[in-house]
């Protein structure tokens, strides 16, 4: 059971704080819907008059009833082939906005020695400018291929595989964790959908925010209200400064 305390919104359970953010060396962080208050996909399908279409698809793969996440990407993917790539600048400049909290939370597990990262199932083309703007440490994303300036509607194949999904998140975790000689255990996952369940399970510390049912049934932290910060609530004061 998750446990509560005054104000409401923040639960946990499993753990017993105040935690040591010392005591973690990486943070991972999914980034629609949890850095960034949008789903990328959705609103690059809304500029092409296809939204509700893809955005159904999105969020049954967020709730995890869609086994398939990695053909369910390339088929949300397709929908939106012939899409100037201009648009994708739309996108980032006009619809993406980083979630509160999100720039407090990063600069404090920096200031406390943690590497910072960016796993998700989302395109390069915004992880890129968001590692810049955010000071993320490393990014595992996919990438859209455009050929004369639009999309085609495939996504490019990438020296560590095809699609980053669920699987890949954890498995890039772990990686960044090996590289710094310490057990996924030292870790913490943040995210919000079905497909960010294998690297929180892999993590020592999970963190749900505003996330979907299946998700907030097996996390450590749910933050159900406020921004991402509000982790840090649940951290002793000097580790958090």
């Amino acid at each position: 059971m998750l446990h509560s305390t005054p104000p409401a919104g923040l639960q946990w359970r499993g753990i017993t704080p105040p935690l040591a953010l010392s005591d973690y060396r990486v943070i991972a962080f999914d980034m629609d819907s949890t850095l960034i208050s949008i789903e990328t996909l959705d609103e690059m399908a809304d500029l092409m008059g296809k939204k509700a279409e893809v955005a159904a698809l999105t969020e049954a793969a967020m709730r995890g009833e869609i086994v398939d996440y990695k053909q369910s990407l390339r088929d949300r993917v397709a929908l939106l082939a012939g899409m100037p790539e201009a648009l994708l600048d739309e996108v980032y400049n006009e619809r993406v906005q980083i979630n509160p909290g999100a720039e407090t939370l990063i600069a404090a597990c920096k200031a406390a020695g943690l590497t910072c990262l960016l796993v998700t199932g989302g395109f390069t083309c915004f992880t890129d400018r968001l590692r810049v703007r955010l000071g993320l440490d490393e990014v595992r994303a996919n990438v859209l291929e455009v050929v004369d300036g639009r999309m085609t509607g495939r996504l490019l194949p990438q020296a560590w595989g095809d699609i980053c999904d669920g699987e890949e998140k954890r498995r890039k975790l772990a990686e960044v964790c090996a590289s710094l000689g310490v057990g996924t255990e030292r870790a913490i996952a943040v995210g919000d959908g079905a497909n960010d369940l294998p690297m929180m399970r892999a993590a020592g510390l999970s963190v749900g925010y505003h996330a979907k049912p299946a998700v907030r049934r097996e996390v450590n932290v749910a933050i159900d209200e406020g921004g991402l910060d509000r982790l840090l609530t649940l951290f002793k004061i000097e580790d958090a400064a």
